[in-house]
């Protein structure tokens, strides 16, 4: 499994950060030099048919080598990292984990501790994939990649292991929630495929967030404060008071399992003009649109106030992928069944967030979401046992055995 991790190592090389302002397709330039690395290496390995179009979608194929007829699936990963921490000049740290903290950066005092990730406990004896602690580490989502190109090569060595054709896919945007947006189902030409994106060993999920974003721009009016009396509109301060209109015990750091929340991504802006971004889940569909509501009924109560100062605008960003991979939930069944043959006890429960399998599922491609083994996620905290990684690897083998057979 060696080349496993250095093909992780090489990818996190690369910055693939996403933006979520841009309105091209990649959002970055920067995510292209992956993808022509990642075409390139496919190639070299043996992969056929593989294409990379002008948005940044990489496909390739592992052929059949069985006569059975078995359906066609896929993996798909994607290459960006998020917006939310720098991406760029990732340097890797090994630790042979003896427990206790782990000082990510000495001079910075920033220490990945037990006391507050708790879950380091269960990997002591293990090796660890973490960051030097001033930037994110991208195993979400390059582990995912590493882990399907590792298991594909696997396969290609070992043909004894018969298995249908299987599709590869990576793709761009994902953080920022356009992953799907230019994917060309028909294309990829499979009838179901795995997202390898999930966290800790043993995820397997069927279940995400609906998801919406609100961004509201706030207009004021500034006056010098010694004559602001009845002239002067604060636009910071409409929306401090609209943030405090929003249930405090539905933020993200109150909230667990299936419940939903809001939360204030970003605020900028100054007494003329200030903007609140802010993302909107739940899993409940009844839930999501009373949220949505209960954000257009806060907007519309200040508006009153304020004589119109608050625009707001609401767009979906995905939904919750249940409604149809439950339509075939045998799709879901291989991947538990394929872990449980391995000896991986299943941990099923839903995603509280999104992957690109929740819009593909939409766009007729039922996609679950299997762990790549990583934890914390989009931050400086982020690290991933080699060992999960080895076993994410053997789980995309097995379920494409498992698919073989059928």
């Amino acid at each position: 499994m060696s080349k496993l991790v250095e093909r992780f190592i090489n990818y996190v090389k690369f910055d693939t950060q996403s933006d979520e302002n841009s309105t091209t397709c990649p959002s970055t330039e920067k995510q292209l030099k992956l993808a022509v690395f990642l075409k390139d290496e496919m190639i070299g390995m043996g992969l056929e048919d593989v294409t990379l179009d002008e948005n940044g979608y990489l496909m390739a194929t592992l052929p059949s080598n069985t006569d059975r007829d078995v359906p066609t699936f896929g993996f798909v990963a994607h290459m960006d990292t998020a917006p939310a921490f720098s991406g760029k000049d990732i340097k890797p740290k090994f630790v042979d984990y003896k427990g206790g903290d782990i000082v990510l950066n000495e001079e910075k005092n920033i220490v990945l501790s037990p006391k507050d990730f708790k879950e380091l406990d269960s990997y002591i004896g293990e090796t660890l994939i973490t960051t030097d602690g001033t930037t994110l580490l991208g195993a979400d989502d390059k582990a995912g990649i590493a882990e399907i190109l590792t298991a594909m090569e696997y396969l290609m060595d070992h043909p004894e292991i018969k298995h249908g054709k299987i599709r590869i896919g990576f793709t761009p945007d994902e953080e920022i929630g356009a992953g799907a947006d230019l994917f060309d189902v028909e294309k990829f030409g499979a009838e179901f495929a795995y997202t390898i994106d999930g966290g800790r060993l043993g995820e397997v999920e069927y279940e995400n967030f609906n998801a919406a974003s609100a961004k509201i721009k706030i207009r004021g009016r500034s006056v010098h404060p010694g004559t602001a009396k009845d002239q002067l509109v604060n636009a910071l301060q409409i929306g401090i008071e609209l943030h405090n209109l929003l249930p405090v015990n539905q933020r993200p750091e109150f909230t667990v399992g299936y419940e939903g929340f809001y939360m204030l991504s970003e605020m900028s802006g100054d007494i003329s003009n200030a903007k609140l971004d802010y993302i909107i889940r739940d899993h409940h569909m009844e839930k999501f649109i009373e949220k949505k509501e209960f954000i257009g009924q806060a907007v519309e109560l200040l508006n009153k106030k304020y004589n119109n100062a608050i625009e707001l605008e609401l767009k979906d960003s995905y939904y919750n992928m249940k409604e149809k991979i439950e339509e075939k939930m045998e799709v879901f069944d291989i991947a538990r069944d394929s872990m449980i043959e391995l000896g991986i006890e299943p941990v099923i429960k839903p995603v509280r967030g999104g992957t690109d399998g929740a819009r593909l599922s939409y766009m007729g491609l039922p996609c679950p979401n299997i762990f790549t083994g990583g934890h914390n996620f989009h931050g400086q905290y982020e690290y991933i046992p080699v060992s999960s990684m080895e076993r994410a690897v053997e789980v995309i083998v097995k379920i494409s055995e498992n698919i073989g057979k059928r």
